[in-house]
């Protein structure tokens, strides 16, 4: 079958794509636990340090195939889990380490809200899934996360203090409560704890508003006192991380949030306008008409151009959600027409994965994102489809059943 012949848009494509991208996951998966950086190919970069984030976000995927059904996923999510349990744990001051290297030396001499964030969500999917360990490992994480991240006078995290928490750095960021916020919904249904919700809207709410100030472009790096750095990184315009300027496909990821967080409160239609806003202004700064560019300028002038999957992945997964919410077709158009993009220039049909970069060609690049570190993004855009609409994706896997366990095979 040619690629042509294959309906990128359709449930049976998209349900290939998201077994195809857990069977690729796999070989994450190390044998102390934790999950290690992946190559084009899909072979373990050894030499690389085991991070935090990814073993999470490897956790989280795994978890949520279990919930669909997936034969082994179980297993997966379970020796994932081991390397935050055990591996990458911080006996000493407590917490997660950013990452450990050969031998298990720790590599980045900080603790950061960002992987803090994606340990509660790995805690949290796999809560719902059932898994051993992960009820603690999740009031772990939670505790952590409140302990030593949270500013209650600003109702938002901090970014990073030292390893043994005593030095606070002066960097705030809307990354990490990005993915706070993500984690906290996903807290929220694991645990029905409604501070959690509560948290996650202050974040999102405050978000917004900077968002609207700033012609629906978010401003991503502040000060200490939560001051906007507009300039910040102006030299590092690819930076994984910390990027100078507008980033699109936050924009796109916070669309989404904001109607799953709507959900998750009961306030439908609350956020829907400032949903839709966010969107339309980082789909128009974004797609230049063959891609969507990583960075813009404050004028929406793209700066950094090169494709990086995560950003057509949340623009898909922002344009189904906000399809279903509205019903407004001109968003299942445009989910429409990036899905054949992404097919024709993202998937690596060959290897069962999505490329992380392109260049300005849409040619397989690796100058910010070397290899294939992870399958989160691409997972969750090819599934969030067929699944009902929630506060979490764990939630919603929970609710949809093991629509993917094989025909005639037990079910989780």
């Amino acid at each position: 079958m040619t690629h042509d012949a294959i309906a990128p848009a359709g449930s049976g494509w998209r349900r290939r794509q998201f077994l195809s991208l857990v069977d690729f996951g796999r070989a994450s998966l190390r044998a102390e636990g934790g999950a290690s950086w992946l190559d084009d190919e899909g072979r373990p970069v050894t030499d690389r340090p085991v991070e935090s984030w990814i073993t999470c976000r490897m956790a989280h995927v795994f978890a949520l195939a279990h919930l669909l059904g997936v034969p082994e996923a179980d297993q997966a999510a379970d020796r994932a889990l081991e390397g935050l349990l055990g591996y990458l744990a911080d006996r000493e001051h407590g917490g997660w380490v950013a990452s450990r290297g050969p031998g298990g030396a720790d590599v980045v001499a900080t603790k950061q809200a960002y992987a803090h964030a994606f340990v509660v969500l790995a805690g949290a999917t796999a809560t719902v899934a059932g898994r051993p360990g992960a009820p603690a490992l999740l009031d772990d994480a939670l505790r952590t996360l409140d302990e030593r991240f949270w500013e209650a006078e600003h109702r938002l995290h901090l970014d990073e203090r030292s390893a043994d928490w005593t030095v606070v750095d002066p960097y705030r960021g809307v990354n990490a409560n990005m993915h706070a916020v993500e984690a906290l919904l996903a807290a929220f249904d694991a645990t029905g704890e409604r501070e959690w919700l509560s948290r996650a809207a202050s974040i999102a709410d405050r978000v917004v508003g900077w968002a609207e100030a700033n012609g629906w472009r978010i401003p991503e790096h502040y000060d200490a006192s939560w001051n906007v750095q507009r300039e910040l990184n102006a030299d590092r315009p690819n930076d994984p991380f910390k990027p100078y300027g507008a980033t699109p496909g936050h924009g796109l990821e916070w669309a989404r949030l904001l109607l799953q967080l709507d959900v998750a409160g009961d306030t439908a239609g609350e956020r829907t306008a400032a949903a839709t806003a966010l969107f339309d202004r980082a789909a128009t700064d974004g797609w230049d008409g063959d891609g969507f560019v990583y960075t813009t300028d404050w004028e929406g002038r793209p700066v950094e151009r090169r494709r990086f999957h995560w950003v057509a992945a949340e623009a898909v997964a922002a344009a189904d959600v906000l399809h279903r919410v509205t019903g407004q077709e001109r968003f299942a158009d445009a989910a429409a027409s990036w899905w054949r993009w992404i097919d024709l220039n993202l998937v690596d049909h060959e290897r069962g994965s999505w490329h992380h970069e392109l260049d300005t060609e849409n040619r397989p690049s690796g100058r910010t994102w070397v290899g294939k570190p992870d399958v989160y993004h691409a997972a969750q855009a090819v599934i969030l489809p067929d699944l009902p609409l929630a506060g979490s994706f764990g939630e919603a896997a929970r609710l949809a059943g093991p629509i993917l366990a094989p025909t005639g095979s037990a079910t989780p």
